[in-house]
């Protein structure tokens, strides 16, 4: 099947529709793979820097408190008891490291489930051009504005551009991203994902290779 994918001007004039061969994408889209690439991707930005002390940590006698019967209060073992305050902590938490991994194939599998996805929500959107001559929040703002869009957005660029990164910062909910360095988080973060027409140029030119 073929998709649609509308050209936009930087006025929010539609120009043309870009015919796209979902095969390029993978047929379909595979929701589990996605769902693991985007999971690992979360992980792998923890810190995992957590910790807390446990029993065994807690300076302090380990010697019961008091005998066992005979008292008429409740048992109680030593002071370090996760029980008493100061003691330590059940199931004390550690460092550790969250990093996952998955083969290169899939991760490439699950970015080509995530573009699919958005297409088939009619979500992307390609700009004939982007011309933006000196770092000004204004021009892309005004850019976004014509075009419609409110809410998330990610735009894609062919590559890395200083002048547009910084005129797109200070947009809240706004990412910008060269295309090469999209993955799967990026791509079903926002509502709208908008391509300069390089970017997607080079996004299909990819795949059809």
């Amino acid at each position: 099947m073929m998709l649609e994918i509308p050209v936009y001007d930087a006025t929010g004039k539609q120009l043309k529709s870009l015919q796209v061969d979902e095969t390029l994408f993978g047929k379909k889209v595979r929701r589990e793979l996605l769902r693991l690439a985007v999971l690992r991707i979360e992980n792998n930005r923890r810190v995992g820097t957590a910790a807390t002390k446990s029993r065994g940590m807690i300076e302090g006698s380990t010697k019961k408190l008091y005998r066992q019967k005979g008292t008429g209060r409740a048992r109680m073992g030593t002071r370090r008891t996760n029980l008493r305050r100061g003691g330590g902590v059940a199931f004390a938490k550690q460092p550790r490291s969250f990093r996952q991994d998955l083969p290169k194939r899939a991760r490439r599998a699950a970015l080509d489930s995530a573009l699919l996805s958005k297409m088939l929500d009619g979500s992307v959107i390609v700009l004939d051009k982007l011309t933006v001559t000196e770092p000004k929040t204004k021009q892309v703002a005004e850019l976004l504005k014509a075009l419609g869009i409110e809410g998330t957005c990610l735009l894609s660029i062919a590559e890395q551009n200083p002048t547009v990164w910084k005129s797109a910062r200070n947009i809240p909910r706004l990412r910008v991203r060269p295309v090469a360095e999209l993955n799967p988080w990026e791509v079903v973060w926002p509502r709208r994902l908008v391509f300069t027409m390089d970017a997607f140029d080079a996004l299909v030119k990819a795949r059809s290779n």
